[in-house]
């Protein structure tokens, strides 16, 4: 279950990781790590197949496309300078920062749409997920809410 919550948008280890605390009394070693495993499993699987999606949305829901090709490019417009400057930096930021909307799930999109290479991005998610799991664990702990 933990695994499952740590899988899903918005939640992710944010929420997986007092779930594994609270409700299973897992040791705070043992929810961090699951989370972090379950928060990383969408991540090549985004990787690899968003582009692909959109690909596919462009001849079948032409709306959604439309959607997906505004938001790019208004975020490309927005931030690409930025985001170049500081791309690696950035993105274990952005997927490291505890807060909804970013994360694991966040920063695979974003890799996609500023065309960081799956091969460099999945290890700077990675990173962004052990640094935001750290941070949960540790905010988890200093409200006294850990089992241990």
């Amino acid at each position: 279950m933990v695994i499952l919550i740590a899988m899903t948008p918005i939640l992710e280890l944010r929420g997986a990781i007092p779930f594994a605390q609270g409700i299973y009394n897992m040791s705070p070693v043992s929810a961090f790590w699951w989370s972090v495993l379950g928060n990383m499993i969408p991540v090549p699987i985004i990787l690899w197949l968003f582009p692909g999606f959109v690909a596919w949305a462009e001849d079948h829901w032409p709306w959604i496309h439309r959607l997906m090709v505004k938001l790019q490019h208004r975020t490309d417009t927005k931030y690409s300078q930025r985001f170049a400057r500081l791309r690696d930096f950035a993105l274990i930021t952005f997927v490291a920062i505890p807060l909804p909307v970013t994360g694991a799930w966040s920063g695979s999109l974003a890799a996609v749409v500023f065309g960081v290479r799956k091969k460099r991005a999945i290890p700077l998610i990675f990173i962004g997920v052990l640094i935001a799991g750290i941070i949960v664990s540790l905010t988890f702990e200093a409200l006294g809410l850990s089992v241990n």
